[in-house]
């Protein structure tokens, strides 16, 4: 998470979306970087909403725009397949090696996920609280332009992203029943991503 008092803007670390590339281009800009526990570093609203913004209107930010970056859901699922399957996760029950990208999504379907398919759900990342809490400004991963567009504009400055936390590339073909499956079964992260492309 990157905290960019001046500009009153927040950018929350929606895993698997770009924001480490953003983060080493950002930091020597923000008032605040938080990159440990991830926990934290990966807040989603409520966490933010719980911890940061009562600290942020305490020092005098009645209102901090918060900014998110969601990515296209499969794309998003490849992302996390592709990155645990890297060989610092073999013998871990986390990593997908020797598990076909198929069985992983329909793993993530599932009411009660195994760990190697538990990765929380970006539209509860960025699910608005009941007192208002909100992400105010929402971005598809796939339209990087706009992306350092907004930011380059709001921070007053010019961005140069570097290739950070780049998975080894995999096949990530999925059969038509499985992604039917997904789509029906997590309606929601698609939904979530049509509603970013009417903004």
């Amino acid at each position: 998470m990157l905290v960019f008092w001046k500009a009153r803007l927040v950018l929350l670390a929606v895993p698997k979306t770009g924001t480490s590339a953003y983060a080493r281009a950002l930091a020597p800009h923000a008032g605040m970087v938080v990159n440990d526990p991830p926990e934290l570093k990966h807040a989603p609203v409520y966490r933010y909403n719980r911890f940061f913004r009562p600290m942020f209107e305490k020092m005098g930010a009645e209102q901090m725009d918060v900014m998110a970056v969601i990515r296209e859901p499969i794309s998003w699922l490849g992302s996390w397949y592709r990155y645990r399957q890297r060989p610092f996760l073999d013998g871990k029950r986390v990593s997908t090696k020797d598990i076909s990208f198929d069985a992983f999504v329909d793993a993530y379907c599932r009411g009660e996920r195994p760990p190697f398919a538990n990765i929380g759900d970006q539209s509860k990342f960025v699910e608005p609280r009941p007192n208002g809490t909100e992400v105010t400004h929402l971005f598809r991963y796939e339209d990087q332009g706009r992306i350092v567009a907004f930011l380059e504009d709001r921070l007053g400055v010019t961005i140069d992203l570097p290739r950070a936390n780049v998975s080894p590339r995999r096949d990530l073909t999925l059969s038509p029943e499985i992604e039917a499956k997904l789509r029906r079964k997590c309606a929601a992260e698609f939904a979530l991503w049509d509603r970013i492309g009417d903004a």
